[in-house]
Parts: C-alpha cells; structure tokens; sequence
C-alpha cells in the first residue's frame, strides 16, 4: 500500500477536520403547555403526544 512521503501540516490536517462539529439540538414548542421540546418525542412537561396523553406526569412537590 503506498504510504505518504511527507506528513500533512496542521493547517491541512485541520481544514479536512472543519465539518466534524456538534449541531444543537432543534426543538421545537409542544402545542398542549407551550414548552420546548425534542421533535417526534413526548412533552416531557405536560406527557402529550400529537394532541393525546401518553404519559402521566407527576406534579414536583414544593
């Protein structure tokens, strides 16, 4: 197999390396309680789901 003659600068190293970055994550408002939330998931504040119940949330104790 051929092996490179000379090794790759930083510079060039780094250019090839400019996409390998962290997106943030989309979200998106629950259309029941108005809170953010992953798209595709359940509302982890209020437990809806495209308009329906799927889990019950229990309410935090003071």
């Amino acid at each position: 197999m051929p092996v490179p003659k000379r090794r790759h600068s930083r510079a060039r190293s780094r250019k090839r390396r400019t996409h390998y970055k962290i997106r943030p994550f989309t979200l998106t408002t629950c259309p029941n309680c108005g809170e953010a939330k992953l798209p595709h998931r359940v509302c982890p504040h209020c437990g809806y789901y495209k308009g329906k119940p799927v889990i019950q949330i229990e309410e935090k104790l003071a």
